[in-house]
Order: C-alpha cells, then structure tokens, then sequence
C-alpha cells in the first residue's frame, strides 16, 4: 500500500531543479500512520529480518518475551523521526527512489542522531538508476519559510553541503557500498555507482520539509533560487514541502507508538 500523493498546491521549476507543495488530507495521514508510515518508522522489515535469523533459540515463555523487549527497542518516538519517514515514504512511492538501509539499523546508541544524510539511496531517472541523497525538516513553525531551512544545521546548508562536496557523497556511496554485500540491491549500485564514477555531480537532491500549518509557497522559494541557480550538470534537484492537516504533528512520535501496541493486540 503506498502513501497518498496529496494534493498539488503549488508548483515551480522543471525536471531538473524543482519545488513542489503537497496537501495531505486527514484520511491520507491516517491512512500512512496506520501503514507504510508505520512500517518504515519501526522497520518492520528488519525486525523481520532478524526474527529469521534467531528462530529456534526462542525456547521458553521467558525467552520470547525477552526477544520482543529486543525487537521493540526504544519507547520514545520524537515527532520528527516522523517526519522523516512520512518523506521517505513520499518519495518512495511516488518520486520512484528506494532507501535500503535505514539509518537506525547503525545506531549504537538507541535514539542517537547520525551524520551525512537524512535519506540515503537511489533514484531513478530516463538513463537508469543513480543515487540519491536527501535531507528532511519537520516544523509546526509559522514562519515562511521557518528556522530549521537556515543556520550551520539548516535544509539550505545540509543542501549545499551535498550538492557541492565530493567528499560527502563519496561518503554517502562508500556507506552504502559496504551494505550492498549479497543484498538484492547490489546490482542496482553497482548501476548507480557506475553512473556516479563517471560525474560524481550525477545524482539526485532531495530536500523535504514535513509542515503542519497552512502551505505557502515561500517556505520553498529562496531554497529553489538559491540550489538552482548553482546546480552542477548532472544534478537533479527536487525540492517537496509536505502539508499534514494543521496541528497534527504535535506529539505524532507518541501517537504512532499507541497506534502500534494497537495493532498489535
């Protein structure tokens, strides 16, 4: 089940360097908590994965329990984790982009935030797939465009860090070299890899801003100069402002907990 692809409220750019506004309804949102949202923001394929792995050495009651307090990990969700995967999820189902290594299977500590890029995977376009790299903002801020698009820790300079740095996406493509091992998507980076040695600028930017307030076209407007008028051959840039009902990001991390030890009764 995908995602709802919202409402278009407003539209700029072209095909290689855009800004786009999308109105999720009510039904939608809940639609995506209830599903995809969900499933990405707990990795449900992973748990899966290493539910595999151990079964058999559940033998007791005891030790089945003890496999789900594992499994569960952390009680604590903050709301902008679900941001990130309500963007994860948006850009997967409807702007053909896959990530296949959350980044909290790299955590060490439970909850800690990683450096390099909020969302790290492949893209694909007319010529087959590249990689694509983005980062994601959450804000009820009512500000347009609000405080977290500027500052050293900012979209705009998290965007241009990525646009303009070799070196933090050699990063980016090294990290997902090392996972890529026997996993399915090993082809799929060996064609992405191909592309990007031949222009390292050969790759897709992705800046997504999860809002709760009315849209407005000047949260992206700055940012959609700014990247495009700077742009490298090669580089697409896609810029997404997603506008949940107004006030509902308010404590989401909690209510996505609640929904899940619903569902799973």
């Amino acid at each position: 089940m995908t995602v709802g692809a919202g409402e278009v409220v407003y539209r700029q750019g072209n095909v290689q360097c855009s800004a786009v506004g999308i109105r999720w309804s009510d039904n939608e949102l809940n639609a995506a908590m209830d599903g995809r949202v969900a499933a990405v923001l707990f990795d449900d394929e992973g748990k899966a994965n290493i539910k595999n792995i151990l079964a058999g050495v559940t033998e007791t009651d005891f030790t089945q329990d003890n496999l789900r307090r594992l499994l569960e990990g952390s009680v604590e969700i903050e709301d902008w984790r679900v941001g990130e995967a309500i963007a994860e999820c948006f850009c997967t189902d409807h702007r053909r982009c896959s990530f296949p290594w959350p980044d909290g299977r790299d955590e060490r500590k439970t909850r800690s935030s990683l450096p390099g890029a909020d969302l790290v995977g492949f893209g694909v376009d007319d010529d087959g797939a590249c990689f694509a790299f983005g980062e994601v903002k959450t804000s009820s801020q009512c500000n347009y465009p609000p405080n977290v698009m500027y500052g050293p820790k900012g979209m705009k300079q998290q965007l241009e860090n990525l646009r303009d740095d070799e070196n933090i996406r050699d990063d980016l493509v090294r990290y997902l070299g090392h996972r890529a091992g026997s996993a399915p998507w090993r082809a799929q980076y060996k064609r992405a890899a191909r592309r990007y040695i031949l222009n390292t600028s050969d790759i897709q930017l992705y800046g997504c801003l999860v809002r709760d307030v009315e849209a407005d076209r000047k949260d992206l407007r700055v940012l959609f100069c700014n990247l495009g008028a700077n742009r490298p051959e090669g580089t697409c840039i896609v810029l997404l402002a997603i506008y949940l009902p107004q006030g509902s990001l308010d404590g989401i991390g909690g209510k996505m907990i609640s929904r899940q030890a619903g569902a799973e009764r």
